[in-house]
């Protein structure tokens, strides 16, 4: 594949915009390899609406400063990404290994363009995979006051110069002050039986309800336990002849492949996050 450049570009709609960025690339030969556009337009004001777009074009160095420059000077917010530069990725894990293991797999399969830099744990059980992989290994047990565990797990994102931290089944909460260093930087997974099943053993919750569907919801972290920008879900039917351990079997392989397509969304630069806990996904 050819190296390029990702754009990902929000505004107030108006006429031109498009046209004004498709001109600047064809000004330097560069072609459009991928468009893609949304307009959301407010309930309460059908003539404000707000333009997402994202543009895949070829990889041309002169063009990137006057890009820049064009969309500072019309007040269009955006990020510009090299596509030959993979996302680094900080992978939390506690015990379980289904999420963590897809997530992991897909990036050595080449399946997502990233690299692992990193894996955190506080817990031993995942140590082999890591090692089998020569990927750093860091067990940073819950010993001491929250404030001091997360200031080590930030020191060690920091030095491997961390761009994503996927938190596959990692089960600690994150403070304020972790999740603020990265916004909308942190990827997270969990059952979709919240907020109906809370606590522990959900899935032995929604066997006792006789759920019809188990599902999962991958999304990005913020102050707000678990409702934070939504940017991935799906669900898979099941009945009554379903027993908690049939439950457990099938919500894994959900999370699994959920949290392994938000991470691919998010790397592939294919997601902004809009100013009311919405995402756009282009997919």
């Amino acid at each position: 594949m050819n190296d390029k450049f990702i754009l990902l570009a929000t505004c107030k709609d108006k006429v031109g915009i498009t046209s004004l960025i498709a001109n600047l690339i064809a000004k330097y030969d560069a072609n459009i390899l991928h468009l893609d556009h949304f307009t959301e337009y407010n309930s309460n004001d059908d003539n404000e609406g707000k333009l997402y777009l994202r543009f895949e074009f070829n990889k041309v160095p002169e063009l990137k400063p006057e890009l820049e420059n064009e969309l500072h000077k019309h007040g269009i917010e955006f990020e510009l990404f090299d596509s030959s530069v993979n996302t680094r990725i900080a992978l939390f894990v506690s015990k379980e290994d289904h999420a963590f293991n897809e997530v992991l797999l897909r990036i050595e399969r080449g399946e997502i363009p990233a690299e692992v830099v990193c894996i955190v744990s506080n817990h031993e059980n995942n140590r082999r995979f890591a090692e089998n992989l020569n990927i750093p290994f860091y067990y940073v047990p819950n010993n001491d006051e929250k404030s001091v565990v997360e200031d080590k797990i930030l020191k060690i994102v920091a030095e491997h110069n961390t761009d994503l931290i996927v938190l596959a089944k990692y089960m600690q909460i994150l403070t304020d002050n972790f999740v603020s260093h990265y916004k909308h930087k942190i990827i997270n997974i969990h059952h979709s039986f919240l907020p109906s099943f809370i606590g522990a053993n959900p899935y032995k919750q929604a066997w006792e309800r006789g759920v019809k569907f188990v599902g999962a919801t991958s999304h990005y972290v913020t102050s707000d336990l678990d409702e934070g920008p939504i940017i991935e879900q799906d669900v898979t039917r099941v009945n009554h002849r379903y027993n908690v351990k049939d439950l457990r079997k099938i919500g894994r392989h959900v999370e699994s492949t959920v949290l392994a397509q938000a991470v691919e969304y998010h790397v592939l630069h294919k997601v902004i996050v809009t100013n009311n806990n919405k995402t756009v996904v282009f997919s």
